[in-house]
């Protein structure tokens, strides 16, 4: 069971690797609510929002492959 979800996970991550640059022009990890604090030298950036997608996405993936 556990192999299993180490392969979805990593297939999924090969997916996104490769979809990158469509996910990037699309703004997936610039939404309203990232947060992003910009200094004069150093800039923070911490996308909290998009994390949250990501992690509802992943886990309706997971929940409709344990069925």
């Amino acid at each position: 069971m556990i192999q299993k979800i180490f392969i979805i996970i990593g297939v999924l991550f090969i997916i996104v690797g490769l979809l990158y640059p469509l996910l990037k022009d699309i703004g997936l990890g610039r939404l309203p609510g990232d947060i992003v604090i910009k200094k004069e030298n150093s800039s923070f950036y911490f996308p909290i929002v998009t994390c949250i997608i990501i992690s509802i996405v992943i886990s309706l993936i997971l929940i409709f492959f344990k069925k």
